[in-house]
């Protein structure tokens, strides 16, 4: 009896491995339309396929020559219940799972559409094969019937659950042979593979809104304006000359005009937490808020450079419209804005009204946004020391980022007089 249990606890692990969720995969895919059916290739870990008890011998070598119906249920069970792909607004309901193929990791068919879809017409693996299942890959052709073959293609890629960190690799190929790389962590929803104009503005709007309200460094420095300046005519300029900078840094960076060095975006980072900081200590120091846009529209061309990071990851699904995208984004971040004005107002004026002096609140309040701020850039500069600053060189440059950097310098500079000019006849109307 003794030597069963010991038998049975050395022979546990092997039996569990295949129901552990794994920590990272990558799942790579290809989708086109060809004739009456859109091709959807897969290739996904077949250690994410949990639950579905291969047939394994020795250490967990695959029973290649007994698997063949649980691929396709787990290819179903796991997979293609969990994607949706749309032509135009009708949801493809009656696709089908054309053929699974088990694949060795040194297998470079998915290195194209061509050849992932060919690789299918290949003849299975040797049955004799010694394949760990943790080593081996699941390929799997699901076949959506279209009515027409146009480019108007949305798929929801929900896998998420695969893993602990999922990554997709999605390359759509348009009918004229195109292809589009879509890149993207756990789920990100319905994608539009070939968005209108609209559909990349609504999406960007969205995604600005929801970053400007998830950047909490961003809010911060927001409410440093408007804490101690809440009338309305000083703090409308205030706000469009932050607005103004952060926007042409933008579309800068959008465009490629950021040094191509790995420590400028924690250097951004570091400056933005230096700003909330310069700006708390100035709420504490100052006593005229009346004209402070200069100030405002220097950190907003650093906080500008912030949001391009982030937007960075989502341009992919402009398609086409990147300027529509870019207005659309920088739209959703003016949003936010607003309603972060709108809410800390009416608050601050009730708080320095009936609890605290307007004095000693601001007092406080910039206190504690400096001691945080603080903090952070302490933090952002540990992260920023790690990097070999001086690899940047300006004689590297080519003759064509010079002329870049020299163009956005006059944009800068005359946008800048404009808001001058601007904001000194704006007052005299006050």
């Amino acid at each position: 009896m003794m030597v069963l249990i010991v038998a049975g606890i050395v022979h546990l692990p092997e039996q569990l491995k295949a129901h552990e969720i794994p920590n990272d995969i990558i799942v790579q895919a290809y989708l086109k339309a060809d004739g009456a059916v859109a091709n959807l290739a897969i290739r996904v870990p077949l250690e994410a396929m949990r639950d579905m008890n291969f047939p394994v011998h020795g250490p967990g070598y695959l029973e290649l020559d007994q698997i063949s119906e649980l691929t396709l249920d787990a290819a179903e069970i796991w997979l293609a219940n969990f994607i949706d792909v749309y032509e135009g607004q009708r949801k493809i309901e009656d696709w089908r799972i054309a053929d699974t193929r088990i694949s060795l990791p040194s297998d470079r068919s998915f290195g194209n559409y061509q050849t992932a879809l060919h690789s299918f017409s290949l003849p299975d693996l040797a049955k004799d094969s010694l394949l760990h299942y943790e080593q081996a890959l699941l390929d799997v052709l699901i076949e959506y019937p279209i009515q027409s073959n146009g480019q108007n293609f949305s798929i929801d890629l929900n896998l998420g659950g695969l893993s602990l960190n999922t990554a997709t690799v999605l390359t759509y190929v348009t009918p004229d042979g195109t292809s589009r790389l879509y890149e993207f962590r756990g789920s990100p929803g319905l994608v539009e593979l070939d968005p209108t104009w609209y559909e990349s503005f609504l999406r960007f709007v969205i995604s600005g809104f929801d970053h400007i309200l998830g950047g909490l460094d961003h809010l911060l420095f927001i409410f440093c304006l408007v804490l101690p300046c809440r009338q309305l005519r000083p703090l409308i300029i205030t706000i469009t000359a932050f607005t103004c900078a952060h926007s042409i840094t933008l579309m800068a960076a959008a465009f490629g005009m950021v040094p191509k060095v790995l420590w400028f975006p924690p250097l951004i980072e570091m400056l933005i937490a230096l700003s909330i900081v310069y700006m708390a200590l100035e709420n504490i120091l100052r006593n005229n808020f009346q004209d402070r846009w200069p100030i405002a529209f220097a950190f907003g061309l650093i906080h500008g450079f912030g949001f391009s990071f982030a937007l960075s990851e989502t341009l992919q699904f402009a398609g086409q419209h990147l300027i529509t995208s870019l207005l659309g984004f920088n739209l959703g971040v003016e949003i936010g804005q607003l309603f972060m004005i709108i809410i800390a107002v009416p608050i601050l004026n009730y708080l320095f009204h009936l609890v605290i002096s307007e004095k000693l609140g601001i007092l406080v309040l910039s206190i504690l946004l400096a001691h945080t701020a603080w903090h952070w850039m302490l933090d952002r500069y540990e992260i920023l020391s790690a990097y070999q600053v001086t690899n940047f060189s300006l004689g590297a440059m080519t003759a064509e980022e010079y002329l870049s950097w020299f163009g956005l310098v006059i944009i800068i500079s005359l946008i800048l007089l404009t808001l001058k000019k601007g904001f000194k006849v704006f007052q005299n109307k006050g």
